[in-house]
């Protein structure tokens, strides 16, 4: 039986994983946590922030919202507040796609 490889998922991320998954600014991370209720990172002892993987998957939403879809950080906030589930299910199935995408393309590449 073959080795199945599995997604190691970590409790916590760092400021700086973070900013490497989406190629931006500690600074801009930092700005959407103080526009969207839904981002709440944990903060040790010393101030630095931890991101569940829950925070992650707000962070995707926000910028999927924010810098592909182009809304306002205000149209972004009222889109969330009042399409919770749905933009969460969306986020899912981009994801999803993603991986897919992600899959097709090295199995191109392997041929």
């Amino acid at each position: 039986m073959p080795y199945k490889e599995r997604d190691i998922n970590k409790m916590y991320y760092t400021m700086g994983e973070v900013t490497e998954m989406f190629n931006v600014n500690a600074s801009q991370i930092r700005f959407y946590e103080k526009e969207f209720d839904i981002l709440q990172p944990k903060k040790n002892k010393k101030g630095n922030r931890l991101f569940t993987p829950e925070d992650i998957e707000n962070l995707k939403i926000i910028f999927n919202l924010v810098d592909e879809k182009g809304f306002t950080l205000k149209g972004a906030k009222d889109y969330l507040k009042n399409n919770k589930t749905g933009v969460k299910e969306n986020q899912k199935i981009i994801d999803s796609l993603e991986k897919l995408k992600g899959f097709l393309v090295n199995l191109a590449e392997e041929l």
